[in-house]
């Protein structure tokens, strides 16, 4: 980056360590180190200006938005100070080094010390690498398999740190209760020990990073698979139709890794039970008006004859229905017997009458 004719009146170095001095006939006040780089920035502009911005992360672009909101006005002569105070500071070394001290001290000059000491710590971590941003590049379903076998306060840990944005679809993909109980315990987190923290991170380096490696990516097939259990019926029909047309091999795997309203039915009578006694009745009710009388009746075959005629009075007093509450309702009856097969509740049975699956 060349900067044109600078000026090279600099004041004097103490002065140059507190902050640029700025003087005129109405205040003399400090640039403090935000106020210096926002000023530059300013002064170079967006087409100088854009590799710099381009390598702030958000909080730094914030911060320096602030400082220039705030600079006020900057005659030419304390530009001239500034570009002069830039130019001798890279050129008086005659070289330069990158390493943690130089880079150090550099955030320094435009960060508080708070917000460096947080930067450099996870520079640095307990062996030098950045276990949090390599956990935000993980597979939310792979990281979510690992984590649902700790403790809650744990996964809260571990989420604080990631991306938000990750850290959303980690949750998404836990079992409902104990997403839940992590949601909780994330909102009145107290600040982590130190010492607790670097204990997480070896853990999360030794026994999770060092095998994922040998994680084999999950099968696009699968993937595929549940967005499609995530249609509602007319959009699955519609998609699988045309998917059909272009590439029925690939259309075969998806129905057969798909788990459906239909594929409940396959439960054993002690698995269904269970679903019943965790889903909502009235739910119930409405993804039973728009089943199959085949799906009817396997339901209602596992309840009481008393408790399947309250089943039928009730679907009957709903009158007309909308399909797609119908099919939201029966996507939350399968969601949740997923959730109960995750926590080993029951186990669900797909694909082939003599192959089972526990998802």
């Amino acid at each position: 980056m060349a900067l044109t004719n600078p000026q090279t009146a600099v004041a004097d170095p103490e002065a140059m360590n507190k902050g640029l001095v700025i003087d005129n006939d109405k205040s003399r006040r400090l640039l403090s180190g935000d106020e210096k780089a926002a000023a530059l920035l300013l002064a170079l502009g967006p087409d100088f200006g854009k590799p710099i911005w381009d390598e702030l992360d958000e909080i730094e672009i914030r911060q320096l938005s602030r400082a220039m909101v705030r600079l006020g006005p900057i005659t030419q002569e304390m530009l001239d100070e500034l570009l002069g105070e830039f130019v001798m500071g890279v050129s008086s070394s005659g070289a330069m080094a990158g390493n943690t001290d130089s880079t150090e001290r550099l955030l320094l000059s435009f960060l508080p010390k708070e917000r460096v000491d947080q930067i450099m710590e996870e520079i640095r971590g307990p062996a030098g690498r950045n276990i949090w941003e390599k956990l935000s590049n993980v597979q939310e379903d792979i990281l979510a398999s690992y984590l649902k076998n700790e403790y809650p306060q744990t996964i809260a840990v571990v989420l604080t740190k990631i991306s938000t944005d990750h850290a959303s679809r980690v949750l998404a993909v836990l079992p409902e209760e104990l997403a839940m109980d992590v949601v909780q315990r994330m909102l009145s987190i107290d600040p982590v020990q130190k010492e607790i923290l670097e204990k997480i991170e070896a853990t999360l380096r030794t026994e999770f990073m060092s095998t994922l490696s040998h994680t084999q990516r999950r099968d696009s097939h699968e993937q595929m698979a549940d967005i499609f259990n995530a249609f509602d019926r007319q959009t699955e029909a519609r998609f699988m139709t045309s998917l059909e047309d272009a590439n029925r091999d690939s259309a075969e795997r998806i129905k057969a890794l798909m788990f459906t309203f239909d594929d409940l039915t396959r439960l054993e009578s002690a698995a269904i039970q269970t679903l019943l006694q965790a889903f909502d009745k009235k739910e119930l009710a409405l993804a039973l008006k728009g089943a199959s009388e085949t799906a009817r009746e396997f339901f209602f075959s596992n309840m009481s004859a008393r408790a399947a005629n309250m089943m039928r009075d009730d679907m009957e007093a709903m009158g007309a229905v909308r399909l797609k509450d119908v099919d939201e309702a029966q996507s939350r009856l399968v969601n949740t017997a997923k959730d109960l097969s995750a926590r080993g509740e029951i186990v669900i049975a797909k694909g082939k009458a003599d192959e089972e699956m526990v998802l």
